[in-house]
């Protein structure tokens, strides 16, 4: 008699089952998670403001390496209301930060946090949403690129919606290879004569650009000389 009961209860069971998930509303329940999932990931990731263009150039001012500069423009647009600030980042060997510039805004504060030297960049006013700013930064570097196989970087932490990365080399000291570097995808990718460039002064240049990159991606640009 037990063994019948207890397969009734399992067969009521099943019953109960297929009813449940046969219903509509646990169709659209699982379509509201789905949805809830994107936004919640939407609105992590948003930040106080996506990038619609990010160009960095890197200027090798002599053969040895010795002395360089750095240029960033980043066209931005605010995606909330009440920012006041702006925080730019760098990182690299030898002497960086030198000479620092920033338009438009102010620098603020400077500070260390692992390998990356943030620098909090007043605004001087508020921005609201939609509003849109183009930062043009500069600093000098010295005794940053002094093997003959060197590197720069530069990592998403927005949204982004173009990114260029480029290398002004010395006329008498062109690149023999460059590479890009995904690395958290662990990719490389060889980089054409298309990429390479001589200027009409002389000097070279590697450029390379790509649409919508990978958030929180790192790109290193890696070049023999």
């Amino acid at each position: 008699m037990r063994n019948e009961h207890d397969k009734d209860n399992s067969a009521n069971i099943g019953r109960l089952v297929t009813l449940l998930f046969g219903l509509p509303w646990v169709e659209i329940t699982a379509e509201v998670w789905k949805i809830g999932k994107k936004l919640w990931r939407g609105w992590a990731n948003e930040g106080m403001y996506e990038v619609l263009e990010y160009n960095v150039t890197y200027e090798l001012k002599d053969v040895k390496g010795r002395e360089a500069h750095f240029h960033k423009q980043e066209k931005v647009r605010y995606v909330q209301d009440n920012i006041i600030s702006y925080q730019d980042q760098a990182w690299g060997e030898g002497e960086i930060l030198l000479n620092y510039l920033c338009s438009p805004g102010v620098k603020a504060d400077e500070y260390q946090l692992g390998h990356k030297t943030l620098i909090l960049i007043s605004l001087q006013g508020m921005k609201r949403r939609g509003d849109t700013d183009e930062f043009n930064i500069e600093w000098d570097l010295r005794n940053a690129f002094l093997r003959p196989s060197e590197y720069c970087e530069v990592e998403i932490s927005h949204r982004t919606k173009k990114l260029s990365i480029q290398v002004v080399f010395p006329k008498s000291r062109p690149p023999r290879q460059a590479l890009i570097i995904e690395n958290t995808r662990r990719k490389t990718h060889v980089l054409g004569q298309e990429a390479v460039r001589k200027l009409p002064d002389g000097r070279w240049r590697v450029e390379w650009r790509t649409d919508h990159p990978r958030l929180y991606e790192r790109y290193i640009l890696k070049w023999d000389w």
